[in-house]
């Protein structure tokens, strides 16, 4: 709206107005004594005259001349920010998520893939400036989405994951090589990689010490997160004759003293999310934890609009005494 662009440079002047009804008032009760009275026996045959009644409009002019130009002192004006931002180069991020079975399991509601898929949507939303990439695992590892700015492609990969798109097992040691791979030739300020898993490392090609070396020698932060409550969980074991996955109690293992290793080693942290609100919880803290430095400028440019009221009040003043030396003179 015009009006949210419109502002007084000198508001203090505003307050003058509070003068201008108490002049009319003053006026209104002082005229009389202006004009002399002369008493007549008798009125009839006697005219009233229209141009001495409209008198007081010369004062009106006056007042009104007053008030535009105490409108003018406050100096009305027009504004139009200009917000720009520029960022040092950001920060690369890489989610290396764990799909195996195990993900299906329902001590997360409705299980703990859905429920990080909500959370890791939550957590793209809120890092405009930095690119993300994503790479999931499970026996084997893969990249699913290469470090891009397009957020709308990431939030389309989280959305897609599900389990059955690799072999089964674990293995942390080849999500993390994968992870590194991506980072290793970044160019950006700084390197993380968010590593979750809700098991131990079982499978895979690549000995996650050795993954957490690459990441350190590459100065890429882990970020570990073992996803699980304590005790057990109900997990798929098995299908049934439809194909149903066949849910048990099974004791949730997670190998925490890999993860605390892995995030002590380059420098990052290790998280434990036993249900959704704390799984919420570690990603708000993780993106407090890695800030981009942003730097913004304003550009404020200015439409001065107090030349229109000196004009207007001087054309009043202007026709106010060219009415009073001619109109008016012999009233005067």
């Amino acid at each position: 709206m015009m009006l949210n662009n419109f502002e007084f440079a000198n508001k203090e002047f505003l307050w003058f107005l509070i003068l201008i009804p108490f002049l009319a008032i003053w006026y209104f009760f002082s005229r009389k004594k202006e004009n002399a009275t002369i008493s007549f026996s008798e009125t009839k045959g006697l005219k009233t005259d229209l141009i001495s009644k409209l008198k007081p409009v010369l004062y009106i002019f006056r007042l009104l001349a007053l008030t535009l130009l105490i409108i003018a002192f406050a100096r009305p004006r027009n504004k139009e920010v200009t917000t720009k931002t520029k960022s040092n180069k950001g920060i690369d991020i890489v989610m290396a998520i764990d799909v195996s079975a195990s993900m299906l399991a329902k001590d997360l509601k409705p299980n703990r893939l859905e429920a990080l898929k909500k959370v890791a949507i939550d957590f793209v939303n809120k890092r405009p400036n930095d690119r993300i990439g994503i790479v999931v695992y499970a026996g084997e590892s893969f990249t699913q989405t290469p470090i891009t700015s397009d957020k709308r492609i990431v939030k389309s990969t989280i959305k897609r994951l599900k389990w059955g798109l690799l072999d089964g097992g674990t293995a942390i040691g080849m999500g993390l090589g994968s992870a590194v791979n991506r980072l290793k030739d970044s160019k950006a300020k700084s390197k993380v990689i968010i590593l979750l898993t809700d098991g131990v490392n079982n499978s895979g090609s690549i000995d996650p010490n050795t993954a957490t070396d690459l990441a350190k020698s590459f100065g890429i932060k882990v970020y570990t997160i073992g996803l699980g409550t304590n005790g057990t969980a109900p997990m798929p074991v098995a299908k049934d004759l439809r194909g149903q996955l066949v849910y048990r109690n099974v004791p949730v293992e997670i190998d925490e003293k890999l993860l605390q290793f892995i995030a002590n080693e380059t420098s990052g942290k290790y998280f434990r999310a036993t249900n959704n609100r704390k799984l919420s919880q570690i990603y708000d803290e993780i993106n407090k934890l890695e800030k981009t430095k942003i730097e913004e400028f304003k550009y404020t440019n200015y439409e001065e609009k107090f030349r229109f009221y000196v004009l207007l009040a001087g054309f009043l003043i202007l026709f106010e005494m060219l009415l009073r030396f001619t109109v008016y003179k012999s009233f005067v």
